[in-house]
This record gives structure tokens, sequence and C-alpha cells, in this order.
């Protein structure tokens, strides 16, 4: 029964986990837009984001985060045969280049502090799609387990990512003229 309970926040966590991912470099884009506007709102726009990024990663990301790696490893050490599955040594790949991913957005938060600009608004959106890359691989190796064949999965998700990409451009030209 605990099992059950521990997977149910595991979920809850990872839930979490990507909507604080999505949001935060979502305000990446906005902080990096705040460029453009005039120069006197500038400022104000600029630290408002940044209060609002520094928030957004230590009040939902990093709990969340923390959460899910908790339960996650909560679940292997009651049903240790995970760790026997080809599919779950994909899955925990997975979920270790996710959290690079999270820890590489906080370095990105210190430089946009420092005022620098790693990346434009259009790549900032690009990024942003990465973590639905990292969820869709999870869940279909999650639900999918063994059945997965996983050089299909990859080819699928790449196939996605490229989809995503081009959705992308396309927004971007609309969105410029």
């Amino acid at each position: 029964m605990a099992l059950f309970y521990i997977k149910a926040f595991h979920l809850i966590g990872a839930v979490a986990w990507f909507a604080g991912l999505f949001y935060l470099v979502r305000i990446f884009v906005y902080h990096t837009e705040a460029d453009q506007k005039p120069e006197h709102l500038r400022q104000p726009f600029k630290e408002q984001f940044g209060l609002m990024e520094r928030r957004a990663y230590k009040i939902i990301c990093n709990p969340a985060m923390m959460l899910t790696w908790t339960c996650g490893l909560s679940m292997t050490f009651l049903n240790p045969s995970y760790w026997q599955m080809g599919w779950f040594h994909v899955k925990f790949s997975i979920i270790i280049l996710l959290t690079v991913y999270h820890l590489w957005c906080k370095r990105i938060i210190v430089k946009l502090e420092k005022g620098e600009k790693p990346f434009d608004s259009f790549q900032f959106r690009l990024l942003n799609e990465l973590p639905t890359l990292f969820l869709v691989s999870i869940v279909l190796l999650g639900v999918l387990k063994s059945m997965l064949n996983f050089l299909y999965a990859f080819s699928g998700v790449l196939a996605f990512g490229f989809l995503l990409f081009m959705f992308a451009k396309a927004y971007k030209k609309r969105r410029e003229g």
C-alpha cells in the first residue's frame, strides 16, 4: 500500500516540476524581451522578471524536483527489481538529463541577474520546448515500459521535437511579420 502512496506523490512532484520548468523558461523569454520595452520600463520589468524567476525556481522547481527524486528512489528501494529492467535505465537517464536541465536553468537565472543575455527570446522559446520532449519520453517509458520499442520511441520523440521546432519557427515568422 505504501508503494501506491509514494507513486502518487512521485507523480504529483513530477507534474509540479514540469509546470515549474515550463513557467520558469517562459519568464526567461519575457525577461529577454524586456530589452525591447521603452527605456524607462526596462529595468523595472527586468527586476520583476528576475524576482519571478528566483521564486519559481526556489518555491516550485526545487521542492518539486526533490519530491520527485525522493519518491522515485523510495520506489526503487521498495521494489529493487526496477534496476534490472531496461526501460527503467533509459527513464532514469532521461531524469538525470532533466535534472541537468533544471540546474542549467539556475545558471541562466544568475546570468540574467548579472545583465548577461545567454539567449535571445526565440532561443528561449525553443529551450522551453525541451521539457516537453523529456515529458513525452518519461511518460511513454513509465506507462508502456518493456512494450515500448526504444528505437521507434526515440525516433518518434525526435520527430516530435522537429515538429515543435517547426511550429516555433512558424510562430516567430508570424509574430515578426
